[in-house]
C-alpha cells in the first residue's frame, strides 16, 4: 500500500543528517518532511523552519511522526533508538554501520516479530545500492563472492601515494583536511569500517551472520615506503579490499585486508573517495558497482532513497535467510600473502606452510608464501601491534 506523506523524526544532524536536509530542500519533495530532529547540543542548529529538541522522547511522542531516521554515530544509542522504534510499530532508516554489524540478528528478529521494516543501504557504501541489489537481483543460490572498496577514506589516501608519489603521512592529513578522514582515522584506516559493511552485506549476500570478531581484519596503518615499492615493482596497487566468498559450495569466508591488485581487476582503477563493489556469480560472471561510499550529499541521496521506498511499502524479505540451506563460515583454506618484517622475532609470528619468494635486507625483510586464514586471524592482535604489513597476493 502506498503511503501518502512520511513525517520524519531524524536522530542527528551531522554530516549525513544535514545531507539529508539539504538534498530535501533542493528537490523539494512534498510527501517527505522532516517533522523534529534531535541534536545533543541544540545552541549549534539554527536551521529555519526545522524544530529541534535535546529529548529523545519528544520525538517519539510526536503523533504525526511516522518514520524514524538514525544518523548518529554512537553504536548504543543507536541501537536503542532503533530498538524502539520497531517496538513502536514505527519503521525506521538507519546509517550506523557499526551498531548494524554487532545487533542485526536481533534487530531482524524484531522486525519479524513486530512486521515493521527497518533499512539501512546507505550503511553499507553511501551512494551504491549494493544491498538492495542483493536483495532484489542477487537472490539466489548461485552469488560466489562480494568483494571491493569499501571505504572511501583509505581509499584516497591510496589514491594519492599511488597516483602522485605522496607520502602516507601527507596523504592521510590531506584526507583529513578535506574531511575524508576523522581527526581519529583508525576505523577507516584500520579496516573497521570496512569490516561492519562487510558483516552487513554478508547477511544479504549468503544468509549468514559472522561475528566481527571472527573475521581477520588488518589496515593500511602499518604500511609502508618499502610496501609501495613491492607493490610497483609487481606492477600492482595496494587496496584496502573487503571480501566475502565462497571457497566451496557449502562454505564462506570472510576477511578485510589490504591487497596487491593487478592491472586487470576493476578495483585497480577505483580512485580517491569511491568505492567498487564487484558481485560475482556462477553463470553471470561479474557485476561492477562503482560510486561515492561517503559524503554529505551521496548518503543523503542514498538515505533519502531508503526513506522513499517506504512510500510503497519497500522491506527487505531476507531471502537467503530463510533459504533451505545456508553455507557455513569458514577460516580453514589457504591464501598467499606478502608479509613485511623487521625483526627475526616479527619473522617467526606466522607460519607459512609454503614459501615462493623471501628477501633480506638490513632495514626491512618480506616473504611471500601460503598459509591459512586460520592462522592470520589467531595472530591478528600480535600483527596489529608489531612493526609488520600485511597483504594478500593473489596469483592474477
Amino acid at each position: 500500500m502506498k503511503q501518502q506523506i512520511i513525517n520524519i523524526g531524524l536522530f542527528g544532524f551531522g554530516t549525513v543528517g544535514h545531507g539529508l536536509y539539504e538534498v530535501l530542500s533542493r528537490i523539494k519533495n512534498s510527501q517527505v518532511n522532516i517533522k523534529i530532529v534531535c541534536v545533543r547540543h541544540l545552541e549549534k542548529h539554527t536551521e529555519p523552519g526545522i524544530r529541534f529538541t535535546d529529548q529523545t522522547d519528544d520525538v517519539f511522542n510526536d503523533p504525526e511522526v511516522n518514520t524514524i531516521v538514525e544518523l548518529i554515530d554512537e553504536e548504543e544509542a543507536a541501537y536503542e533508538i532503533v530498538k524502539r522504534a520497531l517496538n513502536h510499530h514505527l519503521p525506521v532508516v538507519s546509517g550506523n554501520k557499526k551498531m548494524l554489524a554487532h545487533h542485526l540478528p536481533e534487530l531482524i528478529a524484531l522486525q519479524q516479530a513486530t512486521g515493521t521494516a527497518l533499512l539501512y543501504d546507505a550503511s553499507a557504501c553511501g551512494s551504491i545500492p549494493v544491498i538492495r541489489n542483493l536483495e532484489e537481483y542477487y537472490d539466489n543460490d548461485l552469488l560466489l563472492s562480494v568483494k571491493g572498496i569499501l571505504n572511501g577514506s583509505s581509499n584516497f589516501i591510496l589514491s594519492k601515494i599511488f597516483n602522485e608519489g605522496m607520502a602516507y603521512t601527507d596523504a592521510l592529513a590531506l584526507a583529513q583536511q578535506l574531511g575524508f578522514a576523522e581527526s581519529n582515522p583508525v576505523l577507516d584506516i584500520g579496516g573497521w569500517d570496512s569490516l561492519y559493511k562487510l558483516i552487513i552485506i554478508t547477511i544479504h549476500a549468503f544468509g549468514i551472520y559472522v561475528d566481527p570478531k571472527e573475521v581477520f581484519t588488518f589496515g593500511i596503518d602499518r604500511m609502508n615506503e618499502a610496501d609501495i615499492r613491492f607493490a610497483l615493482e609487481k606492477s600492482r596497487r595496494i587496496k584496502l579490499v573487503g571480501c566475502a566468498e565462497k571457497v566451496d559450495d557449502e562454505r564462506v569466508t570472510l576477511s578485510v585486508m589490504p591487497q596487491l591488485i593487478s592491472r586487470q581487476k576493476y578495483i585497480y582503477s577505483v580512485e580517491d573517495e569511491f568505492n567498487g563493489v564487484v558481485i560475482k556469480g556462477l553463470f553471470y560472471y561479474k557485476q561492477f558497482m562503482f560510486g561515492q561510499g561517503a559524503g554529505a550529499y551521496p548518503t543523503g541521496s542514498a538515505v533519502l532513497s531508503d526513506i522513499t521506498a517506504r512510500l510503497y511499502g519497500y522491506q527487505y524479505e531476507y531471502k537467503k535467510l530463510a533459504a533451505d540451506l545456508q553455507p557455513e563460515y569458514t577460516t580453514d583454506f589457504s591464501l598467499r600473502i606478502y608479509y613485511r618484517y623487521v625483526s627475526e622475532q616479527d619473522a617467526s609470528l606466522l607460519n607459512f606452510s609454503h614459501i615462493d619468494e623471501r628477501y633480506y635486507s638490513h632495514n626491512h625483510c618480506y616473504v611471500v608464501g601460503w598459509l591459512p586464514m586460520s592462522e592470520l586471524l589467531l595472530k591478528a592482535e600480535a600483527l596489529r601491534l608489531s612493526d609488520v604489513f600485511v597483504a594478500a597476493f593473489p596469483e592474477d
